[in-house]
């Protein structure tokens, strides 16, 4: 092999592998601080944009599952309101027992009523609440023209969508029931009775009209009902109504609970294959940094022992 001064191979091959060596073990040195196996496309293209995906589908499920808190945090509130109104309903139930009484004068009838009368307004009141801005009960159904909104009839019901996948709308959903808490309380003035299939009317109360429905619930005490008009049995199947209008709500609770759990695990096994993809394996990679590391060091040395080859020509010129 010649001596040469204007190329020195050897150098060149030793800076060849240093500078390789060197590039391994910056990206060795990265992905260790990183705690990413992906720290630049190149590295795995086709699996980062896998990644990026299942980031999204995460992303995406973890909104889904504040909504479905959102809607059971509704449904609980709603629970409450419905609780109250059957307590009211049982408190209505005690104010006709006591109105019974021959004992009683037409003065303390008069009280009995006047206390039916104002519980009337409270439940009114008690079925215009709203949670952040959204009405819990309805008495009208999802679409303006379709009417009102009749209890125990499912093709009426006015229900709200709950998103429970990744897809959005594309995806499953549950539905939640704002509850017709005023048609549960709605009679039949032709049988002077509850009705199940009687819709609540704005304009139902006031003076008994046959066929023209009447409710438990009153704007004001002009449109109230008078304890003697109703009978102990229609104030049980008022508080039946209530029962099952709370029944549905549990019912609802739960299928959003189930929802929320499925979305809990699919999340979590999302995060554990997006994390095979992109996560570094510390025990291989720790070692790949402690090879390229000795590999740096050696290509240093040996470029560092390939420029001083060139000394040998000058000691043949002295």
């Amino acid at each position: 092999m010649p001596l040469t001064i204007n190329t020195n191979a050897a150098a060149a091959t030793a800076s060849y592998h240093l500078s390789n060596n060197q590039s391994a073990l910056q990206k060795s040195l990265t992905r260790l601080s990183s705690g990413s196996r992906i720290v630049q496309p190149v590295d795995d293209a086709g699996g980062l944009a896998v990644s990026m995906k299942m980031e999204s589908a995460i992303v995406r499920l973890s909104g889904a599952q504040k909504n479905v808190q959102n809607a059971t945090s509704f449904l609980e509130v709603q629970d409450g309101v419905l609780q109250a109104a059957g307590k009211i309903v049982n408190r209505m139930i005690e104010l006709k027992g006591l109105s019974d009484d021959v004992m009683k004068n037409s003065s303390d009838i008069g009280n009995y009523n006047r206390e039916f009368m104002d519980l009337q307004m409270q439940i009114y009141d008690m079925a215009s609440l709203k949670f952040n801005g959204v009405s819990m009960f309805a008495s009208t159904t999802s679409d303006p023209a379709a009417g009102n909104a009749t209890f125990n009839d499912v093709q009426n019901d006015h229900t709200v969508s709950v998103y429970v996948s990744a897809d959005g709308t594309a995806g499953p959903t549950v539905s939640i029931n704002k509850s017709l808490l005023l048609s549960a309380l709605t009679i039949n003035t032709s049988s002077a009775t509850i009705n199940t299939g009687v819709a609540y009317s704005a304009t139902a109360n006031g003076n008994f009209t046959s066929g023209q429905p009447m409710t438990f619930a009153a704007v004001d005490s002009g449109e109230t009902i008078n304890l003697r008009d109703i009978s102990v049995g229609v104030f049980t199947k008022a508080l039946e109504n209530v029962a099952t209008l709370r029944a549905q709500n549990g019912a609802s609770m739960s299928r959003l609970r189930f929802a929320g759990q499925e979305m809990a695990v699919q999340e979590t096994n999302l995060i554990a294959a997006k994390g095979r993809i992109t996560d570094v394996d510390i025990a291989a990679e720790s070692t790949r940094l402690a090879k390229y590391n000795v590999l740096v060091q050696a290509s240093a040395s040996m470029l560092a022992q390939a420029n001083s080859n060139a000394d040998i020509a000058l000691m043949l010129l002295r």
